[in-house]
């Protein structure tokens, strides 16, 4: 927990993990002490602890990196708050700055789109005392676990209904106000029929009740809200409308019951202004619900497709029991057209599932013994049952929503200007309303103190940031949100901001290029032998061999349903080959150097040989009863859309390399079959990290890395953004910042692709919500009334407003239709 020294600056105490003995400690402290401002770090092993007093400016994120680098991690915990009662970005900021002064917290970030804060502590931090906290500040908070997604569609349903029942109420009362102050300057002889049926005094009477009854019946929320929030000196959207609407309703009421106290000619009400005012920014909101409702789709989709129940297999028939009962070990019986209800490994039985809704991949996979199964995907066709190995919170699902969720709480490098301009934006806009209604008294024209309010009142509407809040973060719940529907997990919120910018793609080779696995791509035979007599004959004999390349020539076998006889006089000879007797014929295969070694001539073989080494394998050849009967090549072919994705990420400007292990000549083939730009081979694994710092070098722009190995993790971490692939291993996908869950490379040009469309929609999104408010409040002040004779109507400020939010949200929406066969 972080505290205040009095003299020495402030003392962090930091979790470290990743330590075993006193070096350990000693490597920690001179990590720390490195640190510019650091005066004081003592490591405590027994509690794995370390207490730093550092200047004030030194914040943690400088000392955890220090950490870190020296090879040891710092202990984070992050819990998210659901927030009731912000309505727009000043409203984000005051609870930001809130939860920041709370001892312990490192960080925290609000999204007013998804209303939920993401708050990083040091240590456990009472969440009692961060709810206080946020109370404080007027707002409502409970802990997003507690609050399950049913519960929260539920609120947010009820939220809608109370605000439609508000804007019907509204709208009833406003309107008899609108057409008797209103239809008297537009519909001829109507204030003749006003005067005449129901007076001058009587009708400003009417209107007085009407209007009141909108603002202290569905408007009161405007005035429960803004105005605590004005005596904290922290106003917000609610105290500008609280403000307008006030002075509107409050200069009225002093016309129809004192209008001798105000100057001649100033005699006029503006209820309508008030009651239309208030009607319309309910409607604003009623619509931005509604909207907001349709960016947190995917997460609801997400939740909905796993089961509620499930067929488990424990002592007698299959019983229907809830999900939240299975346990690790569980057997689960799957029907055709039954959902998966969690994770496992099929035991007995095959099928075809579909895993589009997890992968993004729309064809069935087929499923046999020893298959992997994914909670929520569908089974198509057969039956087969499966052993539960991941319930509950580790399954696929439960990990996709809860990236999917972190990523969409997560703030972008671009909304740090936002946040600097809505702290003292609304101040701001008073200090111009003040200005307005001063400069109009003192010189406008007559009735100037009509002018004067009217102006203000406009200026006070027509600012609200509602829109700057939502700007970035509706942008980024969409899109997180259509990526995890197509098989792309964004781990990492602001990487759908660097992605944009990436100028390379660094490639893997093994499992990310390639399958992965070897396979027998050539066998050519010579005459007098078949492809099938020779395969059954080498994969017999190779089957008593562990190599790589003997279990590819045996699975080859096997995918061909050759049946193979047993090898007896199995011999391996290091360098050149193996031999065996396979049903009384002798069999030998191996290197060019063993058939040497027989006698035998390989020039019939010579052309086919020259191209095997051109495209980047190692010809084997093969001896039946000392003839030469065939040539063999084993290699880790191009997965099958490996070159069309390298062609996607060049359409798109890409450069791209490649990173491998392999020798040169091998991977100069490889990359000559997936069109690649460059190659950096005979790379060891700790030496993908050098390579790709020699990438971002030479690149004006950043640096990408896709890989899928555990040695692929540190330059995972190291690139710029790290992608890893889903069929990969746990440790790659941690270091990563994206996750694609297919193996499918295609994934990396569409991840790009939503980069690119959803930071042009953020750009849109703040221009409009910028220039909106650079154009409407010069306007509203009346700037341009001595040289054109604009003014802007508080009415139509109030429109303007509310439609600036909508603007925003039915733009962001529109990535809910991003094509991924855009990239």
């Amino acid at each position: 927990m972080n505290a205040i020294a009095p003299a020495a600056g402030k003392v962090w105490a930091l979790q470290v993990g990743g330590m075993s003995c006193a070096s350990c400690v000693a490597h920690v402290e001179k990590a720390l002490l490195k640190v510019s401002g650091v005066s004081s770090a003592s490591v405590n092993l027994a509690s794995e602890t370390a207490t730093v007093t550092a200047a004030p400016e030194v914040g943690f994120a400088v000392l955890a990196e220090a950490v870190e680098k020296a090879g040891y991690t710092v202990r984070r915990d992050t819990l998210t708050l659901d927030i009731e009662g912000m309505s727009c970005a000043a409203c984000v900021g005051r609870v930001e700055r809130v939860l920041r002064r709370v001892p312990g917290v490192i960080d925290a970030n609000v999204n007013l789109a998804a209303h939920r804060a993401t708050i990083q502590t040091i240590g456990k931090v009472p969440v009692a005392s961060l709810v206080a906290s946020i109370a404080k500040a007027g707002f409502g908070a409970r802990p997003s676990a507690e609050v399950s997604e049913d519960r929260r569609a539920a609120d947010a349903a009820a939220e809608r209904a109370q605000l439609q029942r508000a804007v019907w109420i509204a709208a009833l009362l406003t309107l008899p106000v609108f057409v008797l102050e209103m239809g008297s300057h537009l519909i001829p002889g109507m204030h003749d029929w006003v005067m005449h049926h129901i007076g001058h005094r009587e009708s400003q009477w009417l209107q007085f009740v009407l209007t009141s009854a909108v603002l202290f019946g569905p408007g009161l929320r405007f005035f429960k809200k803004g105005v605590p929030a004005l005596l904290r000196g922290a106003p917000d959207m609610n105290a500008l409308v609280a403000m307008g609407t006030s002075a509107a309703w409050g200069y009225s009421v002093v016309a129809t019951f004192l209008p001798g106290v105000l100057p001649e000619g100033t005699v006029n009400v503006y209820y309508e202004a008030a009651a239309v005012i208030v009607t319309l920014i309910l409607i604003g909101r009623l619509l931005e619900a509604r909207a907001r409702g349709r960016t947190s789709e995917a997460i609801q989709r997400l939740m909905r497709i796993q089961p509620r129940t499930a067929r488990v297999v424990r002592d007698a028939p299959p019983a229907e029991l809830p999900i939240e009962q299975i346990v690790v070990g569980d057997i689960l019986d799957v029907r055709p057209g039954d959902k998966i209800a969690v994770d496992g490994e099929v035991t007995e039985g095959t099928s075809f599932v579909d895993e589009s809704m997890i992968t993004g991949e729309p064809l069935p996979v087929e499923k046999s013994t020893g298959s992997r199964v994914v909670g929520g995907t569908l089974n198509s066709r057969g039956a087969f049952r499966f052993r539960a190995t991941q319930v509950g919170g580790d399954t696929v699902l439960a990990q996709i929503i809860h990236m999917v969720e972190a990523a969409q709480g997560a703030k972008l490098p671009i909304q740090a200007l936002v946040d600097k301009v809505t702290m003292v934006f609304v101040p701001v806009v008073m200090g111009v309303a003040l200005l307005t209604f001063l400069i109009w008294l003192v010189s406008g024209p007559a009735p100037a103190l009509s002018f004067a309010l009217v102006n203000a009142v406009a200026v006070l509407i027509v600012a609200c940031p509602c829109a700057m809040g939502l700007a970035t973060p509706t942008s980024i719940m969409v899109a997180t949100g259509r990526a995890a529907q197509l098989g792309i997990l964004f781990r990492q919120g602001n990487a759908l901001q660097l992605l944009r910018d990436a100028g390379v793609v660094a490639l893997d080779k093994t499992g990310t290029l390639t399958l992965g696995r070897p396979t027998l791509t050539d066998l050519d035979t010579t005459d007098g032998f078949s492809r099938n007599q020779v395969l059954a004959l080498i994969a017999a004999v190779e089957r008593r061999s562990e190599h790589p390349i003997a279990e590819a020539i045996v699975a080859a076998a096997a995918a061909t349903g050759l049946e193979l006889d047993e090898a007896d006089g199995f011999e391996a000879s290091a360098g050149y080959g193996v031999r065996a007797i396979v049903g009384g014929r002798r069999v030998e295969i191996g290197a060019d150097r063993l058939m040497q070694q027989l006698g035998l001539d390989l020039g019939v073989f010579a052309a086919t040989a020259e191209r095997l080494g051109d495209e980047g394998k190692s010809p084997l050849y093969a001896a039946i009863d000392g003839r030469l009967a065939a040539i063999i090549a084993v290699a880790d072919p191009l997965k099958p859309t490996s070159v069309e994705a390298v062609r996607a990420l060049h359409a798109m400007g890409l450069k791209v390399a490649m990173i491998t292990g392999d020798n040169a000549r091998t991977a100069q083939a490889i990359a000559r079959q997936a069109g690649i730009d460059e190659v950096i081979a005979q790379v060891l694994p700790d030496g993908k990290v050098a390579a790709l710092q020699q990438l971002r070098q030479q690149a004006t722009r950043r640096v990408a890395f896709v890989g899928d190995g555990i040695n692929d993790a540190p330059a995972l971490a190291e690139a710029d953004v790290g992608i890893a692939i889903g069929t990969g291993t746990d440790v790659a996908i941690e270091s990563a910042d994206v996750v694609l869950m297919s193996g499918d490379l295609k994934g990396v040009a569409r991840a790009i692709a939503l980069s690119r469309a959803t930071m042009r929609n953020i750009r849109q999104n703040l221009f409009w919500a910028f220039a909106y408010n650079t154009a409407l409040i010069p306007l509203a002040a009346g700037v341009f009334y001595p040289a054109y004779g604009a003014l802007l109507s508080p009415v139509f400020a109030a429109a303007a407003m509310s439609m600036s939010s909508v603007f925003v949200l039915g733009n962001a929406l529109r990535l809910r239709y991003f094509d991924a066969r855009e990239a």
